[in-house]
């Protein structure tokens, strides 16, 4: 556990970015304390080691500037800023909070993992500017930097020497630490740290649905919402090692001591490999994602949560009608969408699975019946990426606490021009309140921007309301019930939102309750 920052008002007053007064709700002003650092620098010797705490600050902290990022390639689909910059040293966080000393009481926390397959991304994209959310929900924000692809997701355990040490689930541990830090010290910060909702999306959607299956994450959340997770690439030792000596071949080491001389920008350049190598050979297999090591991670999280043996905490979870088109406008290579990459992928599950009953491919492709050729491949890639496991977690998880499950289906003209529609990360911006975050974004250039404002408002209700303790409700319409196995009550967010009874019946049938996880 770390000590206080922030040791009287005139510290609070000094260490943070002022940004002004906003023309929203109450007309109050946010403050933001960048780029805090909640754990040492991951560097030498802490490199592949589990993250350790920094000690208690006193004084004046620097909190005007963003951390660096995780090193990474450039991606345009993942921009990081006009003035990010890239560092090993990038375990810290950002505080958001309202400049209002008038509280009479401590607000409810969300606490932001971000995105980008495990391996690109950073809490200080634009997309995440948290005015919004702080000013019109009432909360108090904190967004977190984690290590990334072969930093933060690389298990060496398997590989180490006698001499060697390291650890597994780095990036876990990372999130943990962090969420320590939030428990710690976010009262001083106006939180409540009792009433803390973890929050994230695609692979910190994966994070989040995971820690729901770690034994240490209990006490450190009361809610968690879940946005698009990946929750079935989670995998076991076995493929860890095999991925690490992919690593090692790549970087041209045989040792980890020899690993840790190399350049960040050398394990960047190996990472980006493995990243293009592994997908490419096993359709649907996402290089670096979190392991079961029979350690921080005892089991394979869905086989957990589908069981209801979860950290029994109220659940918010959904996908987006078309999560795998922007994988194929992208020409990603990490989503099985062609005919021969969708045979291999069911002929991996059946070499995986070897003496488990598996739906067949027939019985899968019956879900596809009605749809376009052209969109078979992405249903298969969209539902076996992300809806079916999240409908199989939803299930599990609504024996031991209230589960709320969305659809996002909002899209504007110009996305379903390109053939986009309401694909995977099109959410965001309407969760945030931020539609103009992204430059040169084509969204709403064929119109849309009013219905849009209006989605926006109603999704950062519903999320700041969760947060708060409340149902994910809207100004007392009361359309969207928590999921259970009778109903299975499903909220279809849209031009106007909708609660669909069962909506997932054909992909459960389809499907089946195998839980279908490489491990």
């Amino acid at each position: 556990m770390t000590g206080g920052i922030f040791m009287d008002d005139q510290d609070r007053r000094i260490a943070h970015t002022p940004l002004g007064d906003y023309a929203g709700h109450g007309g109050e002003g946010v403050i933001s304390w960048r780029g805090i650092r909640y754990a040492q620098a991951p560097v030498g010797g802490l490199r592949w080691r589990a993250p350790v705490a920094v000690g208690a600050h006193t004084g004046i902290l620097d909190a005007t500037a963003f951390g660096p990022a995780c090193p990474q390639r450039p991606n345009p689909a993942v921009p990081l800023g006009p003035d990010a910059v890239m560092d090993e040293d990038c375990l810290s966080l950002n505080v958001w909070a309202a400049d209002d000393d008038r509280a009479a009481e401590a607000r409810p926390v969300m606490v932001w993992v971000h995105g980008g397959a495990y391996t690109f991304g950073s809490s200080s994209q634009p997309l995440f500017d948290g005015r919004h959310l702080v000013q019109d929900g009432g909360v108090v924000l904190v967004t977190v930097n984690y290590r990334l692809g072969g930093f933060g997701f690389l298990d060496l355990t398997s590989l180490a020497g006698a001499a060697d040490e390291a650890d597994s689930n780095l990036a876990i541990r990372d999130v943990l630490l962090a969420l320590e830090w939030v428990q710690a010290n976010i009262a001083a910060f106006g939180g409540d740290p009792a009433r803390v909702t973890v929050f994230g999306e695609s692979a910190g959607g994966g994070i989040v649905s995971t820690l729901l299956a770690v034994p240490s994450a209990r006490g450190l959340f009361a809610r968690a919402i879940v946005q698009s997770s990946p929750a079935t690439s989670v995998y076991g030792t076995e493929r860890a090692r095999s991925v690490a000596q992919r690593f090692f071949d790549e970087v041209g080491v045989d040792t980890i001591d020899q690993a840790r001389q190399c350049t960040a920008d050398r394990i960047v350049e190996a990472s980006m490999a493995v990243y293009a190598a592994v997908p490419a050979e096993s359709p649907g297999v996402l290089p670096f994602a979190p392991v079961v090591d029979g350690d921080l991670i005892p089991e394979h999280p869905l086989t957990v949560l589908q069981q209801g043996r979860g950290i029994p905490v109220p659940l918010m979870i959904g996908t987006n009608r078309d999560e795998a088109t922007l994988f194929k406008y992208m020409k990603s290579p990490l989503m099985p969408i062609t005919a021969p990459t969708i045979d291999a992928m069911f002929d991996a599950m059946a070499a995986e699975y070897e003496g488990t009953e598996l739906p067949s491919r027939a019985q899968v492709l019956s879900v596809y019946e009605h749809a376009r050729h052209r969109a078979v491949g992405l249903g298969i890639a969209r539902d076996i990426g992300f809806r079916m496991p999240t409908v199989w977690l939803a299930e599990g998880h609504s024996a031991v606490a209230p589960v709320w499950l969305y659809r996002f289906d909002f899209t504007t003209p110009m996305l379903r021009l390109l053939g986009i529609g309401a694909t995977h990360a099109t959410e965001l911006p309407y969760v945030w309140g931020n539609l103009d975050a992204t430059p040169k974004d084509p969204t709403f250039m064929l119109g849309g921007r009013r219905r849009g404002s209006a989605v926006s408002r109603r999704m950062l209700a519903r999320w700041t309301a969760f947060a708060r303790g409340d149902a994910p409700d809207v100004n007392g319409a009361a359309i969207w019930g928590a999921y259970d196995r009778s109903e299975r009550s499903t909220l279809v967010i849209d031009e106007t939102d909708r609660s669909v009874p069962d909506l997932d019946r054909e992909l459960r049938e389809g499907w089946g309750d195998t839980v279908l996880a490489f491990r």
